[in-house]
């Protein structure tokens, strides 16, 4: 018996096993934090030959469990093995293939990522880098676009991009406010003269 203990744990679950049981339901009643992958239907093996079409899920527990508990706990869902989960957030990521070489794993769509009990997709996976290279992103479009009201930048971020809009809410605005601020003042003092 094994006596490897974990809260977060992975599965695999093949469509043609799963689809007719009413997986999903049943994770839903589960009522656990759970992130679900987009199917992967784009994997290769080492060899070059296609993999069987496949889901990655995760769950988050409030308490550790052991490998045989979240076995059991699989299997109502058709998942296959359970794989205790070091960190996280690259789990997470690794459901899209996020951080993966794309002529080595193909990347899948963010938004296809299905969240159950509560989870929330955006915070797990988001880290520093990616909130530098919004920032970064959003500068670049203000210059391009002659923006200088921060209100104009949040409305379209709001609209557009839900990634730069996470980053203002969160804590990016300082630094853009700032940003635009300055770049009013040269062009107004500097520029205008």
């Amino acid at each position: 018996m094994s006596t490897k203990r974990a809260r977060v744990w992975a599965t695999i679950i093949y469509p043609e096993s799963a689809e007719s049981e009413n997986w999903r339901e049943k994770l839903t009643e589960a009522a656990i934090p759970a992130f679900v992958s987009p199917i992967h239907n784009k994997d290769r093996n080492p060899d070059g030959s296609k993999k069987k079409d496949h889901y990655h899920c995760m769950v988050m527990l409030d308490g550790v469990k052991t490998k045989e508990q979240m076995i059991e706990f699989f299997q109502k869902i058709h998942g296959v093995g359970a794989i205790p989960i070091m960190c996280t957030r690259s789990y997470a990521r690794y459901l899209t293939h996020m951080d993966e070489d794309e002529c080595k794993k193909p990347h899948y769509p963010v938004e296809e990522v299905e969240a159950y009990g509560g989870a929330n997709y955006a915070s797990i996976i988001t880290m520093a880098s990616d909130k530098y290279t919004a920032i970064s992103e959003m500068i670049n479009y203000c210059d391009e676009q002659s923006i200088f009201c921060y209100a104009d930048l949040l409305t379209y971020a709001k609209d557009n991009r839900e990634d730069w809009f996470r980053c203002l809410c969160d804590n990016g605005t300082v630094t853009l406010v700032q940003y635009l601020k300055s770049k009013h003042w040269k062009y107004t003092n500097v520029y205008k003269r």
